[in-house]
């Protein structure tokens, strides 16, 4: 479907420091990881047919590799998932908590980002903003301008 992602790549400082944060977070969500090479990992969608998107994690190359992550900075904000349901949300807010991950924000209502926004937004070990986000949608296209 045109336009839909079909991959998401970040830059973490070690990817094999931060696999495992990876494998409990994505695995939670349905990816597995797929493949390992040098520069760090791939997961795929076990739920999709197309097992897309993809997600991977690589080694920071370069002079800034030691930077640490700004979000407010020119580069990625955060990446956001869907979420089942609000039970869905607490579920993986709940797998953070076991696994010692940073929760940035708990599950709360955002309605400010729409009706019915309930979000647990995290960090990964890099400092990486992620959210698993449950928003009831009752109509198929329904836009958000």
């Amino acid at each position: 479907m045109r336009g839909f992602i079909h991959h998401i790549d970040l830059t973490v400082k070690d990817p094999w420091t931060s696999a495992w944060f990876y494998d409990a977070v994505l695995g939670y969500m349905g990816y597995r990881r797929l493949r390992e090479d040098e520069r760090g990992f791939d997961w795929e969608h076990t739920g999709a047919s197309d097992r897309l998107p993809s997600i991977g994690i690589f080694k920071a190359e370069g002079p800034n590799a030691a930077r640490i992550h700004d979000r407010y900075s020119p580069g990625l904000h955060h990446v956001a998932w869907i979420a089942e349901s609000r039970d869905d949300v607490d579920r993986l807010h709940t797998l953070l908590l076991e696994i010692g991950a940073t929760v940035l924000d708990p599950p709360a209502d955002y309605p400010e980002y729409g009706d019915g926004y309930y979000a647990v937004m995290f960090a990964d070990p890099d400092g990486l903003k992620l959210e698993l986000v449950y928003e009831p949608r009752d109509k198929p296209g329904l836009s958000h301008i």
